[in-house]
């Protein structure tokens, strides 16, 4: 949760301070979201490659651990499309984009802002925020109410880092490598599905 609101209060920042033209003038006139992009991309590479754990996985588990973060994936664009019926102003099309960001707020919504909006961005940014908060709240009486493998679908990307510790002790340990790999998944299917379906 602490990552969240840095994130967030970064975000909120640079929001006031574009706002008020309290930036040099280089950093205004030159968009460098791009390059963010690309070394963001590098270091989740880099990051699931050195995971040795993530690999071992694969080796230790049968297909049926790919059923995870399919039903993540077919839950979320379920539950966006309910949402869709409730919410004005924004196409099918647009909130299942923000939606399949799983969580992945810092690429999801750099990917919406470069590609399609930058309001659509912040939307995806905040919905994003919003999920892995959720989960870091609501994870034990997810598990209680809903069954071990609810927490990990409602972290979605963020399952194999900042909410992996709250779903193990809500889950148990033995759903940690299940987890692991949900997030890992998810992270690297992100990009290219969030980028699909602003291309439909």
């Amino acid at each position: 949760m602490k990552g969240s609101l840095i994130i967030l209060g970064f975000f909120t920042a640079g929001l006031l301070l574009g706002y008020n033209n309290l930036l040099p003038s280089f950093l205004i006139e030159n968009d460098y979201s791009n390059y963010a992009l690309y070394f963001l991309m590098f270091l989740v590479g880099i990051s699931i490659g050195a995971d040795t754990k993530a690999f071992q996985v694969l080796r230790s588990h049968n297909f049926k651990i790919f059923l995870v973060p399919l039903t993540t994936i077919i839950g979320t664009a379920i539950g966006i499309s309910l949402i869709y019926l409730i919410i004005p102003g924004l196409s099918f099309k647009e909130v299942q984009a923000v939606g399949s960001g799983y969580g992945y707020y810092s690429l999801s919504s750099i990917i919406i802002t470069e590609t399609y909006s930058k309001s659509l961005g912040v939307v995806a940014l905040l919905s994003n925020v919003m999920r892995e908060i959720s989960t870091l709240l609501l994870a034990p009486l997810m598990a209680i109410y809903l069954g071990k493998i609810a927490p990990i679908c409602s972290g979605g990307a963020t399952s194999m880092d900042t909410t992996l510790p709250i779903i193990t002790k809500a889950s148990g340990k033995e759903y940690a490598i299940i987890s692991l790999f949900h997030g890992i998944v998810l992270t690297i299917l992100v990009p290219f599905i969030v980028s699909l379906i602003l291309s439909l």
